[in-house]
């Protein structure tokens, strides 16, 4: 399946992505009209415009139905800059759609959360979080290098005001860094987007110009795609650019961090998923064992790093560094099933992760402090909290029944029967260690927070408000409804990991060589050829008793023998003698 067709581009624009995108902008600037001082009607009209949001992303998946060849819907297409090639276009898949609707959903959650949490200048935070939340719509939606880049760029400006106004101690260091690392990444990834503007002979920007060529040449594909999966390594974060990652989350509000690990950190595998991957794919192929053992280095590494923490948040920040790696590892092995697996975690991770971060900041809010060592007991004084942080937990460590189990299944089992990748199945057997140790440092910071006897420090702790029940109960249903039955939301990635898959596989030349009959070009249907057998063609033997045969081949004549001249040796000074 071809996801780029004439159709395609023919087809009647529709406005509902351009609603989605910009009615957190709209609402952002309305707020702006609103007296400073009057916190709880800015409360409540950021939160309504938020819900709204929430509402359009639902009715989009409700109605989610692609035109025939193709897996993107909601198609708007307008000519933006034709100087330079720059074309406004949005467009979803079954991926981008899941993720929007994960943003849509974590966002009127932590504006919730913030009722109690930001009391100061809470005009400018719910301004930040629906800005923020337009760029990550709009980089989801976006079909055209230029308009992902704007709106990927549009996404740093509200998140450092997040950690670097709203954020604790180091709040102004952690926001520098993680605007440093961002920025590097993006000005890479300009270079490469001009890279191919140029390369490609296209003078376009649009991915689906740049996906109807043919990929440029192997070898030219290194320096863009290296640059690409360096912008987008420093946001999932992949090890060894991570570093940025702990500080931030540890320096961020509560409603940064869920937001920074639910969806932000999605956005370096998106565009993997998105633009690295199909516009350089014998680069990504052959990158991909490498790619893979960082992965894997990941999940370990980033669960011992968690495993040592005695900061609860830190704990939960490396965490995000070792649950991304078991995504990349999916969506290198370019397997289908593995892909899928990683596209399904990352909306697992951005549910459970982002509850773990909502209980670390509740807790926070009441004993204002994060270490393990100052909590204990809390099963006895706050029941209601335990058995939330437990469920939440569990659904982390991919319990069987729990979202995250199914996940981390596809992954592992995908990525095993993985064949185009060198090394696969052994870097997935070391990231089975991961599954491990995953559970371990869940269950002891679990451990030391809940039981044992109850520490002086939080004697006297109130429960879980139903303010706070509120937010919490979606994420605690989906938790066991993508456990038990998650049919819907696969329904809505599988087609779209198929076409990618098979688009990576047959623009890849490396492969269109190995395949004979196989074209590199994307026109051509998707479903990869079978490979050819072999035939032997018998070598014509010519009738020599055609007459025509011996009318052009003149008969030989012999010439007859001579016969040899005799051989005289002269005589030896013996005869003479005798003579």
């Amino acid at each position: 399946m071809n996801p780029f067709t004439p159709a395609y581009l023919s087809a009647p624009n529709s406005p509902l992505l351009s609603v989605l995108v910009f009615l957190p902008l709209i609402g952002a600037a309305l707020l702006m009209l609103f007296p400073r001082n009057e916190t709880r009607t800015i409360r409540g009209f950021a939160l309504v415009v938020s819900l709204i949001v929430l509402a359009v992303s639902l009715v989009l998946i409700v109605r989610y139905a692609p035109a025939a060849g193709s897996v993107f819907a909601f198609k708007q297409r307008i000519d933006w800059l034709p100087v330079v090639g720059a074309v406004y276009h949005l467009g979803v898949d079954g991926v981008a759609l899941s993720l929007v609707v994960l943003t849509t959903l974590l966002t009127p959650i932590v504006i919730l959360a913030a009722f109690s949490q930001i009391t100061d200048r809470v005009r400018e935070y719910m301004i930040s979080m629906l800005v923020l939340e337009a760029g990550m719509l709009g980089a989801l939606c976006a079909l055209d290098l230029v308009v992902f880049f704007i709106f990927w760029e549009l996404m740093l400006v509200p998140m450092y005001f997040l950690i670097g106004v709203w954020g604790g101690d180091r709040r102004h260091y952690a926001a520098v860094k993680f605007v440093l690392f961002t920025v590097a990444g993006s000005v890479l990834m300009l270079l490469a987007m001009l890279y191919l503007y140029f390369e490609t002979g296209a003078r376009s920007f649009d991915l689906a110009v740049l996906l109807g060529k043919d990929a440029i040449a192997p070898g030219k594909q290194w320096l863009p795609f290296l640059a690409f999966a360096l912008a987008f390594a420093i946001k999932v974060p992949m090890v060894p650019v991570h570093t940025w990652l702990p500080d931030a989350h540890t320096e961020a509000p509560t409603g940064g961090s869920v937001i920074l690990a639910g969806v932000l950190l999605k956005m370096g595998v998106y565009g993997f998923y998105r633009f690295a991957m199909p516009l350089m794919p014998d680069a990504a192929r052959a990158a991909a064992p490498a790619l893979a053992a960082l992965a894997v280095v990941g999940v370990v590494y980033g669960a011992l790093l968690a495993m040592a923490q005695r900061d609860l948040k830190k704990l939960v920040a490396y965490s995000s560094v070792s649950h991304l790696g078991f995504v990349m590892l999916g969506l290198v092995a370019l397997e289908p099933k593995a892909v899928t697996g990683a596209a399904l975690q990352m909306i697992n991770h951005g549910l459970s992760t982002g509850a773990l971060f909502l209980i670390v900041g509740l807790l926070y809010e009441r004993t204002h402090t994060r270490k393990l060592s100052d909590y204990g007991g809390l099963f006895k004084v706050t029941p209601a909290i335990a058995v939330v942080f437990l469920i939440t937990v569990l659904s982390s460590a991919a319990l069987p029944g729990m979202n995250g189990f199914v996940g981390e299944f596809l992954i592992l089992s995908g990525s095993f029967a993985s064949t185009g990748i060198p090394a696969i199945q052994a870097w997935t057997g070391v990231a089975t260690i991961g599954v491990v140790l995953g559970a371990a440092y869940l269950l002891i910071a679990y451990q030391r927070t809940m039981f044992g006897p109850v520490n002086e420090k939080v004697a006297s702790l109130r429960d879980l408000a139903p303010r706070e029940i509120v937010y919490m109960a979606p994420l605690l249903v989906l938790f066991f409804a993508i456990g038990v039955f998650p049919r819907p939301v696969l329904s809505r990635l599988e087609p779209s990991v198929k076409v990618f898959t098979a688009l990576v596989e047959k623009r890849s030349r490396i492969v269109a060589a190995a395949t004979p009959g196989s074209t590199v070009r994307l026109g051509a249907p998707s479903v990869v050829p079978p490979r050819p057998t072999l035939q032997v063609q018998p070598i014509p033997t010519p009738n020599l008793a055609a007459p025509n045969l011996l009318q052009r081949v003149p008969r030989p004549t012999f010439a007859p023998a001579q016969p040899p001249s005799p051989i005289t040796r002269p005589p030896s000074p013996k005869a003479e003698e005798r003579r």
